[in-house]
């Protein structure tokens, strides 16, 4: 018979490993999901409001476009292509660590224009019940030359010489063959493709697919994160 001492031991050891082992198959889990399925995305700013809000907290679908295996930077195949209208999440293309969301208005081929801030494709009026507009005061002298310097390759007109973009008013463009062009719901609050340019098809990174957590930052409540939740908005999808 074996010495109580060492049967307790032997259990317990056999209990650790059942744990250890249920433990191990969680997080590999975990982590495959996080890598190629979905994973969590906080909106910080105002530049998608309506449609997302400062405080929403929300899953992006990471396999919609194809998830980026770690390590060796290949693509899986994608579920679809991305079409316009679609919200995106992408790699900033100014600080690599960054996640940026905005919407997906512009493809490969697509003549963009904008006038006293509407949106023009291929020549017809782009329909954006989503928008707010707005000036988004920057007008100034440095945001109008970068905009100036970075579209005029791709103005689909020769007549250059008197080009002055601003933010309201730009373009024609062409989308070049690789890119998208994206900007954010809340014009007068968007840093976008308007002000940095074409964004490649390989920085996008998914598409939200339901808010989870959202609570008001701005309330003046004590624990805004636990007595100003937008209740209404937990489970929904951006439109």
């Amino acid at each position: 018979m074996m010495p109580p001492l060492r049967a307790t031991l032997r259990r317990s050891g056999a209990i650790l490993w059942d744990w250890t082992r249920s433990l191990g198959g969680a997080l590999l889990i975990f982590l495959v999901l996080r890598a190629f399925v979905l994973e969590g995305f906080h909106i910080p700013s105002s530049s998608m409001e309506r449609t997302l809000l400062v405080g929403d907290w929300l899953f992006v679908n990471k396999a919609l476009y194809g998830a980026e295996i770690p390590f060796i930077h290949s693509r899986l195949p994608a579920v679809r292509e991305p079409r316009r209208g679609d919200i995106v999440v992408f790699d900033s293309k100014e600080d690599a660590d960054m996640k940026v969301v905005k919407r997906l208005l512009g493809m490969a081929g697509d003549t963009l224009e904008m006038r006293e801030g509407v949106l023009y494709r291929d020549g017809d009026r782009v329909p954006e019940p989503y928008v707010i507009p707005g000036d988004s005061g920057q007008r100034s002298s440095p945001y109008r030359e970068r905009m100036r310097e970075w579209q005029t390759p791709y103005l689909a007109r020769t007549d250059t010489a008197e080009y002055a973009p601003d933010p309201r008013n730009w373009g024609p463009l062409v989308v070049p063959a690789g890119s998208l062009f994206v900007m954010g719901d809340n014009r007068g609050n968007s840093y976008d493709s308007r002000y940095w340019g074409f964004l490649p098809r390989e920085s996008l990174r998914g598409s939200p697919m339901f808010i989870y957590y959202s609570y008001d930052q701005a309330s003046l409540s004590p624990l805004p994160f636990l007595t100003s939740i937008r209740w209404d908005r937990i489970f929904s999808g951006p439109d």
